[in-house]
């Protein structure tokens, strides 16, 4: 199923922007999946961190699909939600769409994925999570 529309989201600010570069990409200008992997746990940090209100781990990746190919040049917008809070973890699903301005303006869903991160203190151990 191609999940090719005209336009982002919206009613949605996306928790990161990047274009990927050569030097992410192997000789044939497709973005290598640890890339875009990296990309995703940042955007899934930011509202885990803010949820937390400080320091978060990745303790899991639940779920991980590449849906299209990325490639050089695209403008990658990564979305993130939290969707579950537990007392120290928190679970986010990330979406990932590129806009490719290749002939013509293409809006393509790339990727998603859920993370699991745990709420950290100085030291690095679990901590509970604040009230919502």
């Amino acid at each position: 199923m191609t999940e090719t529309t005209s336009a982002l989201p919206e009613g949605r600010i996306p928790e990161l922007r990047v274009v990927p570069m050569p030097a992410d990409a192997n000789a044939h200008g497709d973005v290598f999946g640890g890339w875009i992997m990296a990309q995703v746990d940042m955007a899934g940090a930011l509202p885990a961190m803010r949820r937390a209100n400080g320091r978060v781990a990745t303790i899991a990746v639940n779920s991980f699909l590449f849906k299209h190919p990325v490639f050089v040049g695209d403008v990658l917008s990564l979305y993130a939600d939290v969707v579950r809070v537990g007392r120290t973890s928190l679970t986010v699903f990330v979406e990932v769409y590129a806009q490719r301005n290749r002939l013509h303006d293409e809006v393509v869903k790339v990727t998603e994925a859920t993370l699991t991160y745990v709420a950290t203190d100085d030291q690095r151990r679990p901590r509970p999570l604040p009230p919502a």
